[in-house]
């Protein structure tokens, strides 16, 4: 069988467990190798050798691609020969004889509990978007869900008077995050308004009544950055960061973190450990004999 063919038969027998972001980055990830051993000669997936793969991988970093995506489109070559070895196309997985780069270790972007309130504060206003960027916001901020989880909220799936939300994550696992005060009032405000618009079940919805989606919601976080002045650019995903950094700094355990990030190991976690320079400056001033400073 075609290489190509392979790969429609993978992606449509995986479709069922997948989210579609999730479908259309492994999509992308098979075609771009289909293209690249097709240009060395190779159609089919018994020709595929240790070789053509390391070369493959080695043509991505040399285009400059991030050590982070090559290790993810690696992960994605191996489920999909993995498919193709138990659907006996192939013997054996000459991908699992790949190790992945290792990544560098960077700290994640994230605001600083003044930049947060800062931008919070600043969506004070009573009409409808005012309303619904400041519930987002709120909400992404207290419970650190990713923007796709975040979109595809219903009304029914949020408890404003138990104070939590069940959240569908990666793999389609469920799980329980936490609502703060201000993001309970806030989103008692913002349903109020949301009443008289929406023509979906979807909890967080534009001006016309339809569901929100991840572009819109960057495209929000965007605008509302740049209404404060001196605030840095950040990432929607930042948020989540930010959320995460603060419960540690805030005295949280790791074990917790990761079960409210809807993290499946705890090593993805552990990037989130690094302290905040305010952090760090206060418990050396606290700890150390001669940090205090002559008057």
């Amino acid at each position: 069988m075609h290489l190509r063919a392979c790969v429609e038969q993978f992606l449509a027998h995986s479709e069922a467990k997948w989210s579609p972001r999730t479908k259309l980055a492994y999509a992308q990830d098979l075609h771009l190798l289909v293209d690249f051993l097709e240009s060395v000669g190779i159609r089919t997936p018994e020709e595929v050798t240790l070789r053509e793969l390391r070369a493959f991988l080695a043509s991505q970093m040399s285009h400059g691609q991030a050590k982070s995506s090559v290790a993810r489109r690696l992960s994605c070559i191996r489920t999909f020969f993995d498919y193709l070895q138990q659907e006996e196309q192939i013997p054996q997985n000459a991908a699992r004889l790949l190790s992945s780069p290792k990544r560098d270790k960077t700290i994640p972007r994230h605001y600083y509990q003044e930049e947060m309130d800062q931008l919070l504060s600043r969506i004070s206003g009573n009409d409808f978007a005012s309303l619904r960027d400041r519930a987002l916001l709120e909400f992404i901020y207290a419970t650190g869900v990713r923007v796709s989880e975040c979109v595809s909220l219903d009304i029914g799936d949020v408890s404003l008077e138990e104070g939590y939300a069940l959240v569908r994550g990666k793999g389609g696992k469920e799980r329980y995050v936490l609502l703060g005060r201000q993001a309970q009032d806030a989103l008692e405000r913002y349903l109020l308004a949301r009443r008289k618009r929406a023509s979906t079940e979807a909890l967080f919805i534009n001006q016309k009544g339809g569901r929100l989606t991840d572009r819109s919601v960057r495209r929000l976080l965007e605008r509302r950055i740049a209404e404060v002045p001196g605030l840095r650019s950040l990432h929607v995903h930042g948020l989540r960061h930010t959320f995460a950094t603060h419960l540690l700094d805030g005295g949280a355990d790791l074990r917790s973190v990761q079960e409210l990030l809807g993290h499946a190991s705890l090593s993805s976690t552990q990037i989130y450990t690094h302290t905040t320079k305010d952090r760090l400056a206060k418990v050396y001033q606290k700890a150390h004999p001669r940090s205090e400073r002559k008057s």
